[in-house]
């Protein structure tokens, strides 16, 4: 597989992944047909900032990838604000919403994700709202610059992150979650007593195993959230944060290979040759599952679209995730399972907690305001370092001694 021969490549998808595959595309010297199709009307921007800033900042602008001039020099065909409604891997045809066929020579799918609501009813109801895009931040942020009181429902990652921003605000926040910890399935206990004492020190109200919370309408302004035995309170804003959905559906009526998101190999090569996929939706060749994350979406896509121009390149970058909460920075590297013994390391302004293996190899950590512990591990992952429980838990004790 080479670029020459290839005239036409279609991206699905307008988010941080197709942004980033799009640019290497141009930078590894394609100079075909590049056509995106996007469900919204705006240019490539990220989804980060939609928690955070964008929240607290009255003023903030769509965070967009590229300044207009680097956008501009993309040359894009673009195909917005419409969806793709079929594809035809055999004919290597894309049908849009609005009728129009695309025929490609290489196509890749970065169709993300949406948000997954336990009740789709509640949806009707005023003041419930997702946060999965510009248009969600704009509203919730209209809401939450009245200052009055916000149940999140969900004590995931980005949960957490709006409860923080609006914090910052003055506004009042409860959260529900229905697991029995805050974000259970990416981090150990440890972490989540660390993260739950975080928010309760800025006065957030936390709520775990909330398996049966209902809402209700509360007549025109209000909504009620009722947890049988535990809460039955009004809100005037209720952001539904549980998770996603990953948008598998062109690739299913495909015939694509697809598991939690769509299978892919390191090259990002779906089971069709001329068919690829980056970011959320790109189920990890060696994990099995779906990284959420800004560093995935960034280099997968990148390493994906150089193998679409018959330069492969593999992506084996250990999972790595960041979350920006009030004045902490908190980092997670690697995957965490419960047989990893936890080594905690605690100092005046800091924590870091280093998941080991049964040989004392790191396979998991999570730093609080310590990047430099961060990327010393990323070292130690690639590089399968034995290291000694005593030593990281000393606070007295030089890490970078272990370059």
């Amino acid at each position: 597989m080479t670029n020459a021969g290839i005239e036409h490549i279609v991206v699905v998808g307008g988010g941080q992944a197709a942004g980033v595959a799009c640019q290497t595309l141009r930078a590894e010297g394609f100079q075909g047909t590049l056509s995106v199709v996007a469900n919204e009307p705006y240019d490539f921007y990220e989804r980060p900032p939609l928690s955070k800033a964008a929240l607290t900042d009255a003023d903030s602008s769509l965070p967009q990838i590229f300044s207009a001039e680097r956008q501009a020099n993309l040359d894009i065909s673009w195909h917005r604000p419409l969806t793709a409604k079929k594809l035809d891997p055999k004919a290597h045809e894309l049908t849009l919403s609005d009728g129009h066929v695309l025929h490609y020579d290489r196509l890749l799918l970065a169709t993300g994700s949406r948000a997954r609501v336990p009740d789709e009813q509640w949806l009707n109801l005023p003041g419930v709202v997702t946060l999965r895009n510009w248009e969600d931040a704009k509203k919730l942020r209209q809401r939450l610059h009245r200052k009055k009181r916000l149940a999140m429902i969900g004590g995931g990652w980005i949960g957490l992150e709006v409860a923080a921003s609006a914090c910052a605000l003055g506004v009042s926040v409860d959260v529900l979650e229905r697991q029995g910890r805050l974000c259970e399935r990416s981090i150990g206990p440890e972490v989540s007593d660390e993260l739950q004492a975080l928010h309760k020190q800025h006065g957030v109200s936390l709520t775990l195993n909330c398996k049966d919370l209902k809402l209700e309408t509360a007549g025109s302004q209000q909504v009620r959230v009722v947890v049988p035995n535990m809460v039955n309170a009004l809100f005037d804003t209720v952001v539904v944060s549980t998770g996603v959905l990953f948008n598998v559906e062109l690739a299913h009526q495909a015939g694509l290979k697809v598991g939690q998101g769509i299978i892919v190999d390191a090259f990002g090569q779906t089971s069709e040759p001329d068919i690829y996929a980056a970011g959320d939706v790109a189920q990890h060749p060696v994990l099995g599952v779906c990284p959420q994350s800004w560093s995935y979406a960034q280099y997968q896509s990148a390493c994906t679209a150089k193998s679409m121009l018959g330069a492969p390149t593999a992506y084996d970058e250990a999972p790595w995730l960041w979350s920006d909460q009030y004045d902490v920075n908190i980092q997670i590297l690697g995957t965490w399972n419960s047989q990893l013994q936890c080594v905690v390391r605690r100092e005046s302004k800091s924590v870091v907690f280093f998941y080991l293996d049964e040989k004392h190899r790191l396979a998991h950590m999570v730093a609080f305001n310590q990047p430099r512990a961060i990327k010393l591990g990323k070292r130690w992952l690639q590089n399968q370092r034995w290291l000694k429980p005593e030593e990281l838990s000393d606070p007295q004790f030089k890490l970078m001694s272990l370059k």
